[in-house]
């Protein structure tokens, strides 16, 4: 697993549930709302955040957002 990084979900669709983080050195991870910590299944666009990046499915995800 990679290291803690932190951010700011740029958007997110509660719908289908994916959405994409922003982190802090500029680059952008999607990631899923099964990927939300503590099970809640929503995020709010603008909410700061720690993460992790993991593999997915053919790409790179965020994983384990936590609101900061």
């Amino acid at each position: 697993m990679t290291e803690q990084r932190s951010g700011t979900v740029a958007e997110f669709d509660v719908h289908i549930g994916l959405g994409v983080v922003r982190g802090d050195d500029g680059r952008s991870w999607p990631f899923h709302c099964t990927a939300i910590a503590d099970g809640s299944r929503r995020i709010e666009t603008g909410t700061r955040v720690l993460y992790r990046v993991t593999p997915g499915l053919g790409r790179w995800e965020a994983w384990e957002l936590r609101p900061r």
